[in-house]
């Protein structure tokens, strides 16, 4: 029987046994149901994170959830060594959903983007013609796509990528939303990708400029560059479109999905590519041991559906429309910048104190809020996309009180 501790001493555990690579808000959360969690005292919170947008669906969506109890009775690992009755009509959905060739599975964001880069890569000795260990990829300034050495090898954020060094070779940045820069770098033969958030997120929702997608495909079009669009945190309904990418009519050549995948349930995420790209990997050269797990499949297709069924991309948008224009409303000089798309969004802090925004976030908590700063000055505010418009205008009115009662300096 598992000992009834408080807050505190979860927290106090986590410090004493954990690796001390996050700085969690503090509260401890026990449960949750659709846009609301409970900490272990029993206080109810609107989620305002969506664990980084990892839960689109809502918490513990019973449709997902009676997926996942299913199948997990009955079969939950098998490795790729042998063939499974769940992964290919789990192929077969997403595929068709999405309008690719062929999807390659795997569990978290990182590896998916991981995946793209081999992908890209491989494509470009044997199908474009660079010579070989030749090849670069193209990464844009503010680009956050997971800490392993590979994706901190294309950040320009010290605190994540100082003292891991040597970094991965082939890298070429440039800054986000820049096509002169994009065109400029082209120009080198040597190109195989151009990587790319079509919204950055952990940079503090960084929306580019209208068309700048629509213009960066085109142009490595013409250069006979793949355009991978990174929509783990972007993709699946959150922005208001099925993918960001939607927005601008943009096919990306290769797409990486994360996150909302499982709707919070479990780590799975998925490289779509057409054949001409996917095909070029052959057995042996990629591949997990969870990668196309049965239990992943059952869930991913549960998730999915919950997104087409509820027609939660028109819902974002019909939200994210009144939470802007309701933030932006709000009379306080606290607030720089208020930015986003469908249900993707964030607000600038402006205040003398750098941990302001920190703070606000405590308070948004004490009333009954949970979101977390980014870089500092940045709050991001993502619920998930099932949140009603009564409950909206709720948390609106939470963050209106709580940023109008917080001194300003």
């Amino acid at each position: 029987m598992q000992q009834v501790i408080n807050a505190m001493q979860h927290i106090a555990l986590e410090d004493r046994y954990g690796a001390h690579n996050y700085h969690p808000l503090p509260v401890v959360l026990a449960r949750g149901e659709g846009v609301y969690v409970w900490d272990t005292e029993g206080k109810q919170y609107y989620d305002f994170l969506s664990a980084y947008s990892a839960v689109n669906q809502g918490h513990c969506h019973p449709h997902i959830i009676r997926a996942l109890t299913e199948q997990a009775s009955v079969l939950t690992l098998t490795s790729r060594a042998f063939y499974n009755d769940q992964l290919g009509q789990y192929e077969q959905y997403i595929t068709q959903l999405l309008g690719y060739d062929k999807v390659l599975p795997m569990n978290t964001g990182v590896e998916g983007g991981e995946t793209a880069l081999k992908l890209a890569r491989k494509w470009a000795y044997s199908v474009k013609g660079i010579a070989e260990n030749q090849a670069k990829i193209v990464f844009v300034s503010g680009n956050f796509w997971g800490r392993t050495l590979a994706a901190i090898s294309a950040s320009d954020d010290p605190s994540s990528y100082a003292g891991f060094g040597p970094y991965m070779p082939g890298y070429v940045k440039i800054p986000y939303n820049d096509i002169d820069a994009l065109a400029e770098v082209l120009k080198d033969p040597n190109i195989a990708a151009f990587m790319v958030e079509p919204i950055q997120g952990e940079a503090g929702v960084v929306v580019p400029d209208e068309g700048y997608l629509r213009r960066a495909y085109d142009l490595c079009k013409s250069h006979n560059v793949l355009f991978i669009a990174d929509e783990v945190q972007t993709g699946l309904c959150r922005t208001g479109k099925m993918l960001c990418c939607d927005h601008e009519g943009v096919r990306p050549d290769i797409l990486v999905l994360g996150k909302a995948l499982s709707g919070g349930v479990l780590p799975v995420s998925a490289v779509l590519a057409d054949d001409e790209i996917m095909l070029c990997i052959k057995p042996g050269e990629h591949g997990s041991t969870y990668g196309g797990n049965p239990l992943a499949c059952r869930v991913a297709i549960a998730a999915l559906e919950v997104l087409v069924d509820e027609n939660l991309a028109e819902h974002a948008e019909a939200m994210g429309n009144i939470l802007r224009r309701e933030l932006r409303a709000i009379p306080s000089p606290l607030l720089r910048t208020v930015r986003g798309k469908g249900l993707l969004n964030a607000i600038e802090i402006e205040h003398p104190n750098l941990e302001a925004a920190w703070d606000i976030c405590l308070r948004l908590r004490d009333n009954g809020l949970l979101a977390k700063p980014t870089h500092g000055d940045k709050i991001r505010f993502a619920p998930p996309l099932t949140i009603t418009e009564e409950q909206l205008y709720e948390c609106i009115g939470i963050i209106r009180k709580t940023l109008l009662e917080f001194p300003t300096a």
